[in-house]
């Protein structure tokens, strides 16, 4: 599926591109794709070397972390559930320990390690799948949960509030929680339908109103404290947590008599590797998505929205903020700058400045997820992979639409 929607992302540029130069004049639309895909073959380059150090360091860590056992015993809380979400995955098979470190990354929004462990994640897995080219079930719901992931800590988006003016910059905390919750959990749903797995399960249950509970104790914390406060205590928090995971795997690698720092290196010579071979599937996705931007299609699309939109006579004020949402699953930097032009554009505290900034921190960058993930294992045939993540995001986006409607009107 996922080459499908490549192939309709580059047709759908080209298309508006001949629209623009044969019916509308516009000479110079040609050479604004081209240049787009350019930049793009650029960043494909730049985001792989920018990824070189930090893979070797995290798998370099990470190997020291298997050998202690630590990664196992981190394992052991999750692998009741993973073990029924995942059955495929045999019982204290590694792919649970980095599993584990992968969602604890994204929980607590350190994108810079939840990445490495979840390339190894999806290796320790691929080590499973009889038909190496193809994407196994348990890969698949892998992806959904980092495609959709709760973050609880949003912190870029409460400082690009607090430097566009909003009054109250933490205002969207609750709105931006309740929509990357609904996200993943409509994301596994719509996955384990398809993979046919019993979601009633006690285990399952139990699991799920554990995270509720634990849900809304954090919101019910963070909800009172100023945004100065919540990105000084939640950087606090997540580096504290992470330092501490650095110095406990070394010290007990050490305790083990262990050769942590050969183990280290090992590790770290196959993040350099693993990061030269991510290029083609980075530059395979990111220029069909800057062909996608520069041909002006994201445009035509939400000037179609509003058009319908209005014919119904609905409201149409999160229109205005539809760019950062259509943008998201595609390029996390390009909805980034589309929020900011929100604020803007229509002020910080404004409908759609607040809904651009729920939108941001809704739903994760799917097709760059994707291309990561499935270029790190070297896998061409997503199934219905893409299907599930772009349900969750859906979902995402429709909550984040409906909780700003409730939050503000």
């Amino acid at each position: 599926m996922l080459q499908i929607i490549w192939l309709i992302f580059i047709l759908s540029a080209f298309l508006a591109s001949c629209y623009q130069v044969f019916f509308l004049g516009n000479l110079g639309a040609f050479s604004a794709v081209m240049d787009a895909v350019m930049a793009m073959a650029k960043l494909s380059v730049e985001i792989a070397i920018g990824l070189i150090g930090l893979l070797a360091f995290w798998l370099g860590i990470f190997q020291i972390a298997e050998q202690s056992g630590l990664v196992n015993r981190f394992a052991k809380v999750l692998e009741p559930l993973l073990s029924r979400l995942m059955p495929e995955i045999p019982k204290n098979h590694p792919a649970f320990g980095s599993i584990t470190m992968n969602l604890s990354a994204n929980v607590l929004g350190l994108d810079n390690a939840a990445t490495p462990f979840g390339i190894k994640a999806m290796s320790d897995m691929q080590s499973l799948a009889q038909d190496k080219s193809t994407l196994t079930n348990a890969q698949i719901l892998f992806l959904v949960l980092n495609t959709s992931s709760v973050t609880l800590f949003p912190i870029a988006v409460f400082l690009y509030r607090t430097e566009a003016g909003a009054i109250s910059p933490t205002d969207v905390f609750i709105p931006i929680l309740l929509a990357t919750s609904a996200s993943t959990l409509v994301g596994v749903l719509v996955t384990c339908l398809v993979q046919k797995i019993n979601l009633f399960s006690r285990v399952i249950v139990l699991y799920g109103l554990g995270c509720i509970v634990l849900l809304g104790a954090i919101m019910l914390y963070f909800m009172q404290l100023a945004a100065d406060v919540l990105a000084t205590q939640s950087s606090l928090i997540a580096n504290f947590l992470l330092l501490t995971f650095i110095v406990l795997v070394l010290v007990l690698g050490a305790r083990k008599r262990l050769d942590t720092y050969g183990l280290f290196v090992d590790g770290a010579k196959k993040g350099f590797d693993l990061a030269i071979t991510l290029i083609p599937y980075l530059l395979a996705m990111l220029f069909a998505i800057g062909m996608l931007r520069a041909s002006g299609v994201l445009d035509f699309l939400m000037t179609s929205i509003a058009s319908v939109l209005h014919i119904f006579g609905w409201d149409t004020r999160f229109v205005d903020a539809l760019p950062t949402a259509l943008m998201k699953p595609l390029s996390g930097s390009g909805a980034r700058a589309l929020m900011i032009e929100t604020m803007q554009y229509h002020g910080a505290d404004s409908f759609a400045g607040r809904l651009a900034s729920v939108l941001q921190g809704s739903t994760e960058t799917t097709f760059y997820v994707l291309a990561v993930y499935l270029g790190a294992i070297g896998v061409k045939y997503s199934r219905y992979a893409v299907g599930c993540c772009l349900a969750a995001d859906a979902a995402g986006i429709t909550t984040a639409i409906a909780v700003s409607y409730w939050f503000f009107g």
